[in-house]
């Protein structure tokens, strides 16, 4: 069908030019065997895919020729790439490097009590405070302390950078519609891609030993929330405050930090709760490459099939979610009691 087409719009010496000339190879071969067979069990007329048109004409090319050039795309532009990468992202593997060394080398007797000291500071709350210590005590008594604090070290690194460079970017994008409308599609983009795309062009930029890999993967795939919610706090603010502000002759910078980011704050703390969330999730696919943590056991009990070891690391992925949930909320409720919904 497709072949007269061409041949009825005078294109079979351009489809021609490309025909392959010598013997053809083994994989040829079975692709042309295999186009047959399809050929006569196959609908009178396929859907015109790439690989059905170019059976018909050899100028067009086949599916497997766009994801071979990508790749080449890819790989050709891999070293200057790298080359302008590695010096930007290289504090982020000191930073990782550095947490991982503290929590793994200060003793427990003082970093544990740190730990419960911050939730109750950033909380003020005895019942979380204590949900915390049990937390921790739980850890230590079945002997996942030290990869628990490993994964709290990387969620704490990661949520800080996702935190400093998601806002300026969501103030960016509340302060100029344009921005908006150019950041909004690499946002789409990045929270719908699949959590184990962004580690493949990683792994071809990176040593798998360097932890910038799985940095990198987890701040790209967390950012997202923190960039959102600012925006749509500072959005949110009420008109007449800020017509208010201008009135008293505020100077941008002053409505900014006085005004539009005190009341966006409460939208601020929602969007760093949901990248923690994130943070954690990804952490775990992060084990794959190298990334230390509770996530190292749940691929061990993936590839071992070791179902009880498997299940307690993911029980203790929860435990931590349900920690950061409740700490970050309960500071949240400190600066704005009005999503106390208890």
């Amino acid at each position: 069908m497709y072949e007269q087409v061409f041949n009825g719009f005078g294109l079979r010496g351009w489809c021609d030019t490309d025909a392959a000339t010598g013997p053809m190879s083994m994989a040829q071969l079975l692709q042309k065997k295999n186009s047959n067979d399809a050929a006569e069990t196959g609908p009178l007329l396929p859907f015109p895919s790439f690989d059905k048109l170019h059976e018909a004409c050899n100028a067009i090319p086949q599916s497997r020729d766009i994801t071979l050039n990508v790749e080449r795309g890819f790989l050709g532009i891999k070293d200057s790439l790298k080359l302008v990468l590695d010096p930007l992202t290289q504090p982020l593997s000191w930073m990782l490097d550095g947490a991982l060394y503290v929590f793994t080398t200060v003793p427990w007797w003082v970093l544990v009590p740190l730990l419960v000291w911050a939730a109750w500071g950033a909380t003020r709350k005895i019942g979380v405070t204590v949900f915390v210590a049990i937390v921790f005590l739980f850890f230590g008594l079945i002997d996942h302390l030290d990869v628990a604090l490993q994964t709290l070290a990387i969620i704490f690194v990661c949520t800080g950078l996702c935190v400093l460079i998601g806002v300026p970017a969501g103030i960016l994008m509340s302060r100029s519609d344009r921005m908006q409308r150019l950041m909004l599609p690499v946002l789409d983009m990045l929270q719908t891609l699949p959590s184990f795309v962004y580690l493949i062009p990683l792994i071809f930029l990176f040593s798998v030993t360097e932890p910038k890999l799985y940095g990198i993967a987890i701040i790209l795939y967390a950012i997202v929330p923190v960039i959102r919610l600012t925006d749509l706090g500072i959005r949110l603010v009420d008109q007449d405050v800020v017509e208010a502000a201008n009135a008293f002759g505020m100077t941008d910078r002053q409505k900014l930090f006085g005004v539009q980011l005190p009341l966006a704050l409460p939208n601020i703390m929602a969007g760093v709760n949901q990248t923690i969330m994130m943070s954690l999730a990804m952490v775990v696919i992060a084990s794959l490459v190298s990334a230390p943590g509770l996530g190292v056991l749940v691929l061990r009990g993936i590839r071992n099939l070791e179902l009880g070891v498997g299940l307690v690391a993911g029980f203790g992925i929860v435990l931590l979610a349900v920690v950061l949930d409740r700490c970050s909320k309960a500071a949240l409720l400190r600066i704005d009691p009005a999503h106390d919904t208890e």
